[in-house]
């Protein structure tokens, strides 16, 4: 219906033309001009089709010495259709006998000192039918393409924003447990030499009563920076509310003693330079294994911490000296060893926990000096 209204309008834009300039031959020219537009209502369903039968009858106008204005015009429509709604092969056959009519028209009606500007202008006009042919035909595929590449990044950014929130959650999980169980099992510590001092010697008992409290608040504070970093928005949140570091790792070892744990800590080597997250990883570290020796061996127990820095390597090593308070098959991994093993994974490095072979638990772990932000 539509290619049949088209077809109509063109036939009727040039009836004007016809009625004022009649040709000699007007019924031969009123036939031939219905003729030459009544192939394009086909046009879509069958370009080629349309588009030979259109470049016969302009050949025949030719033949019988009418020269038809419109019928060039038929021509290009039937051209910009084989190349909007054909195949590649039958557009280069609609091409050359466009062109071999090029070259009959110039032959025929164009003086020979105009024939070469002649030529070249009519070439134009297929090319450009051709060409509006084949950006038309091509089109949709490429706005299809656009948008599946475009639904395709979004896919991949959503992707990569889940990852991303799990990764971020996995560590806050990891902060959140070295938090609280460093901070309970240390104020346990305390709160049961209160209770066992209290008898005997309140002053001392008062005083584990208020380490203990100031622990508690630290663990408040800590938890606090943490969930601060859930609720805030963008990538430098952590950045915001710094985590601990190497320079507190005295502060560390001093609750621990204070709950009844000796360390010895010892560093060998010169630091090289760390980011903060490097710095956090090995803190937890180190703090989950002293956690973990205050949970699990028994009384009169030391610890020793080692950091040591090479230029190839650096290692962190806390060993105890003690066998557990239960069975050695209850020192099983738990969550806080699988954050240790997470925390070394993150910067490429080694990561092993377990018995002692006279006794004790060992905790070890090896970087290399570039995967943690800085050189030797």
């Amino acid at each position: 219906m539509a290619d049949g209204a088209f077809a109509l309008a063109l036939l009727l834009i040039g009836v004007p033309h016809l009625a004022a300039h009649p040709p000699g031959r007007p019924v031969v020219g009123w036939l031939l001009q219905v003729a030459l537009f009544v192939p394009l209502v086909w046009r879509r369903p069958a370009p080629l089709t349309a588009f030979m039968v259109v470049a016969a009858l302009a050949l025949a106008q030719w033949l019988v010495g009418l020269l038809l204005p419109t019928g060039d015009f038929a021509v290009l429509i039937a051209l910009y259709s084989v190349a909007a709604h054909s195949t590649l092969r039958r557009l280069l056959i609609a091409a050359a006998v466009s062109e071999v009519g090029v070259g009959m028209a110039t032959a025929e009606w164009v003086p020979r000192l105009h024939m070469p500007k002649a030529f070249v202008l009519l070439s134009g006009m297929t090319t450009a039918a051709t060409v509006i042919g084949v950006n038309q035909r091509t089109r949709p595929a490429y706005l299809a393409s656009l948008e599946d590449r475009a639904a395709r990044l979004e896919r991949e950014r959503d992707q990569a924003a889940r990852i991303l929130a799990a990764e971020e959650r996995a560590g806050i999980a990891r902060d959140v447990h070295d938090i609280v169980t460093h901070s309970l099992s240390v104020m346990v510590a305390l709160t049961d030499g209160a209770a066992y001092a209290l008898p005997s010697a309140p002053d001392r008992a008062a005083g584990a009563v208020e380490h203990a409290s100031r622990i508690g608040r630290q663990a408040i504070a800590e938890m606090q920076r943490v969930l601060e970093v859930l609720r805030a928005d963008g990538p430098s949140a952590r950045q915001r509310h710094p985590q601990p570091g190497l320079g507190r790792l005295d502060g560390l070892f001093a609750e621990v003693r204070a709950a009844g744990l000796p360390v010895e800590f010892r560093v060998t080597g010169a630091p090289p330079g760390m980011t903060s997250g490097a710095e956090l990883a090995i803190y937890r570290i180190v703090q989950e294994a002293l956690t973990n020796t205050r949970k699990h061996a028994a009384p009169g127990t030391a610890a020793r911490v080692r950091l040591g820095y090479a230029a190839d390597r650096i290692e962190v090593e806390i060993t105890d000296d003690g066998r557990p308070a239960a069975s050695a098959s209850k020192r099983r991994p738990g969550h806080g060893i699988t954050g240790m093993r997470e925390r070394v994974a993150v910067y490429g490095g080694r990561f092993h926990a377990g018995p002692l072979p006279d006794g004790g638990w060992r905790v070890y772990a090896r970087f290399k000096p570039g995967r943690l932000g800085g050189t030797a």
